[in-house]
């Protein structure tokens, strides 16, 4: 929001610096972000000073050019060159000096000492449109005999510059998006310092119904869009260039002037708050205003001339036959005014917050009125704002009020009534600042006092405050104008102790694991929860079924309709991104909640329970493992280097193989995979490579290898163990190896469990080395090779009972699984 300095004075009484009014801007919450000097005139007529021409003679080599001399107040007159035919001996005139920079359009030239046709020129005496103080370029500027010799120009023309102050608004503050807002703020703050100050508008005293010739009937159709709808017509307009000054207001805050009439009701929106439209009023048919909303479909071109479609959530201005603009949005082709207007209608009204942001965002447009009304704006203040436009239209344009202001509100929007507690409004600031500072700061922020006891206050809350509601939202507004600052730090520091929750020693393992991820050479990505429905809808995942999806109500976006159930998705359009930008050789992780629906859970009682929201880590693989090392020959990334990430990160956070089974996934996301699992059937992991499906549709060439952690599954599996340091033993282990000749059925996960299950204490690793199928081989059969090794912490194993283990292994493993030694 800019804020014109000058503008700002006219409201409230101070005499503050520029710097100095930003400074108590923003301890007030209305923080500037930035500070600028504006000039009415460019370059601000420096170095351009009053001078009188001594003497003006005919230049000897040239039938147009003059030799003067001119008195500028200095110890010596200077010689100027100079073209105009009215220059002469005796006048006063505007002189730009050695060193004084012009500007044309955008650009810009600086004065210097220079010869004319062999004569030498140390100045120059310019014209109106030279120096920008009008557009005359007949001949140079002739001052009145009075003028004082030496003043500088800016002193002769009384030029001021203004400052505009960039003030960041947020959203909750809808009532400082105007001067008058800015004004209010800053006179509260005034105040609470010790200022002589006052607030003032101007008044609406000159406001008067000249005839009755032009009157519009307002009927309101949705009373729940259109609370308040006001408007007066005024005939005998001429429609014109804006008198300077308010040019200038506008152009100072970065508005173009368009004629009269538009810079009227800009004028009135940036000063009061309240957008204005003005319709033509020969465009008003039946001399009718209907506000409604219109039939599914209906088009509508608008003023930049493009086409609409409106419908049963878009409320419209209309005549008796046809919309004449989308409400609080933007204003229809041919409504508007144009030079050839004459009457005119102008419509102040108070529109629902909620359906001019939803029209707004579904036409894709965004005005300065749209910007305001879908914040919420004064219902109250929209008749003072017709009338000041009335007012200046009738002394800018020439018209005449043809009606009396015909005011719907069929349901008058009442002050929000609060109960403040000063023991409250204390505790909550942290400091006691007096009773009678805080009624002060109430009242001074327009807050009416209806009944105080001495416990506290009841106030009338204005309705433009659509931010204060509760008595928490009266107690930071009261302390933002008392002064943060002022709010002391204690000396006393007051502490508790505190114990290390779940929640913290998960915390402690996510950062330990993102590390150990991070030193593999991983890189860390964090995606939106919200994410497209084409994902899920059509898919056919059987793990992440369209009916389980979490789906957002009125999404902007079918790209941001549904949340996430899986991570799977954010990590594959990274991948791509990064895949398109010549960078195929990737390692990402994850750490992300994926949300589920179940239907089944639902009750009115609490509906929250039909919601899942799960904590899960995400790893992807995909290119080269090795590439363009000179000391190892290129390597694709493959299922194996995965899942040895996978069961690292189980070994750093406590997850023994004794703990999991790990089985074949039938997650069809994977052409192939492996779930591993806890034992009682609670899933920790999904891991394999990505199905020819989804790396088709993701458009992704290299094959992705991709890991689904279920966290807080694996959090509640490792929640009693603790890891502990060791001694390295100090006794050897042993190491020996099988070739078994087993089934194609049977995997190295079932020869894993029933080999531990044999030998718990002593075998310490399970290993496949070498896995053959082929010739030689019985049919149905293949070959593994394992590796045992076996080690006693206490004491060198000897050949027996090593035998003595082996024996065990081989027995179970045949038994168990039909297997033969080779």
């Amino acid at each position: 929001m800019n804020i014109s300095y000058k503008w700002l004075k006219e409201y409230v009484d101070f005499s503050l610096t520029p710097q100095e009014t930003a400074a108590a801007l923003t301890s007030t919450g209305l923080e500037v972000d930035a500070l600028e000097e504006v000039q009415s005139i460019r370059g601000g007529l420096k170095g351009l000073y009053v001078g009188k021409v001594l003497t003006c003679e005919a230049h000897p080599n040239s039938d147009h050019l003059h030799v003067t001399t001119v008195d500028l107040g200095k110890e010596a007159p200077q010689q100027i060159v100079c073209g105009a035919p009215n220059v002469a001996a005796g006048q006063k005139v505007i002189v730009a000096d050695l060193g004084c920079v012009l500007y044309d359009g955008d650009k810009e030239f600086t004065i210097k000492r220079s010869k004319l046709r062999g004569v030498e020129s140390l100045g120059m005496i310019c014209a109106e449109d030279e120096i920008g103080v009008g557009n005359s370029h007949d001949g140079i500027i002739v001052l009145p005999e009075d003028a004082p010799v030496g003043q500088p120009a800016a002193e002769y023309y009384h030029l001021e510059s203004d400052w505009l102050i960039e003030v960041d608004i947020t959203a909750n503050r809808s009532d400082a998006l105007s001067h008058y807002g800015v004004a209010r703020d800053l006179y509260a703050w005034l105040r609470r310092n010790g200022y002589e100050t006052s607030l003032h508008r101007p008044s609406c005293d000159d406001f008067k119904v000249d005839n009755e010739s032009l009157p519009i009937e307002v009927e309101i159709d949705n009373t729940e869009a259109c609370k308040r709808y006001a408007c007066v017509s005024i005939t005998g307009c001429e429609v014109k260039e804006s008198p300077q000054w308010l040019k200038d207001k506008l152009s100072t805050i970065g508005l173009r002037p368009i004629n009269n009439i538009v810079d009227i009701t800009n004028y009135v929106m940036m000063a009061y708050g309240q957008p204005l439209h003005c319709f033509d009023a020969d465009m008003v048919k039946g001399h009718r205003i209907v506000v409604r909303t219109q039939p599914e479909g209906t088009p509508f071109v608008t003023l930049d001339g493009e086409e609409h479609l409106l419908g049963e959530h878009d409320l419209s201005i209309c005549n008796a036959e046809e919309p004449m603009c989308i409400a609080g949005v933007f204003g229809g082709k041919g409504s508007g005014t144009y030079d050839t207007t004459t009457n005119v209608v102008l419509e102040s009204a108070y529109f629902h917050p909620t359906w001019i942001r939803k029209s707004a965002r579904r036409h894709g447009l965004s005005t300065d009125a749209s910007y305001r009304f879908e914040r919420g704006i004064d219902p109250n203040g929209t008749i003072y704002a017709l009338k000041q436009a009335a007012i200046l239209c009738c002394q800018l344009a020439g018209g005449k009020v043809s009606m009396q202001i015909n005011d719907v509100y069929p349901a008058p929007i009442a002050d929000a009534q609060v109960r403040l507690d000063y023991e409250y409004c204390d505790r909550l600031i942290g400091k006691a600042i007096g009773h009678d500072m805080i009624r002060q700061i109430a009242e001074s922020l327009e807050m009416k006092v209806v009944a105080e006891d001495a416990e506290g206050l009841v106030l009338d809350v204005p309705a433009y405050r659509t931010d204060v509601q509760r008595p928490c939202d009266v107690v930071e507004d009261i302390l933002r104008i008392y002064g943060y600052n002022n709010v002391e730090i204690p000396t006393q520091l007051k502490s508790s102790l505190t114990v290390q929750t779940e929640q913290d020693a998960e915390y402690r393992l996510q950062n330990l694991v993102g590390e150990q991820l991070v030193g593999c050479g991983f890189y860390e990505i964090m995606n939106n929860s919200l994410t497209k429905v084409s994902y899920y809808e059509q898919a056919g995942l059987n793990a992440y079924p369209w009916e389980q999806t979490v789906k957002v109500v009125n999404p902007l976006s079918a790209d941001l309709g549904v949340m996430r159930q899986t991570l799977l998705f954010g990590g594959l359009e990274s991948i791509v991104r990064n895949a398109n930008r010549k960078n195929a050789n990737l390692r990402f992780f994850e750490v992300g909640n994926c949300y589920h629906y179940h239907q089944d859970r639902w009750s009115y009682e609490d509906p929250s329970k039909a919601y899942v929201e799960e904590a899960h880590l995400g790893l992807w693989v995909t290119g080269k493992r090795v590439c363009g090392s000179w000391a190892h020959a290129d390597e694709d990334s493959s299922f194996c280097e995965l899942n040895a990430y996978v069961q690292n990160i189980f070994a750093r956070v406590g997850l023994t193989k004794n703990m999991m089974v790990v089985e074949t996934s039938d997650n069809n996301i994977f052409a192939s995979g492996l779930k591993v699992m806890t034992r009682g059937g609670k899933t920790v992991a999904e891991l394999g490579i990505l199905s020819h499906k989804l790396q088709r549709a993701a458009d992704i060439a290299n094959p992705v290898y991709y890991a689904d952690i279920h966290w807080n599954t694996l959090m509640k599996a490792v929640r009693k163990n603790k890891l502990e340091y060791q001694e390295i033993s100090k006794y050897p282990a042993v190491s020996r190896d099988l070739a078994l000749l087993i089934d194609n059925s049977v995997k190295f996960a079932q020869i894993e469990e029933i080999a531990f299950q044999t030998e718990k204490k002593l075998l310490k690793r399970v290993e496949l080395f070498d896995v053959y199928q082929g010739k030689n081989l019985p049919e149905g059969k293949k070959s593994y090779a394992v590796n045992f090794i076996i080690q006693d912490a206490t004491r060198t194993l000897n050949d027996k009972a090593i035998d003595a283990i082996m024996t065990k292994l081989i027995n179970n493993i045949k038994n168990k699984l039909g297997a033969e030694l080779r």
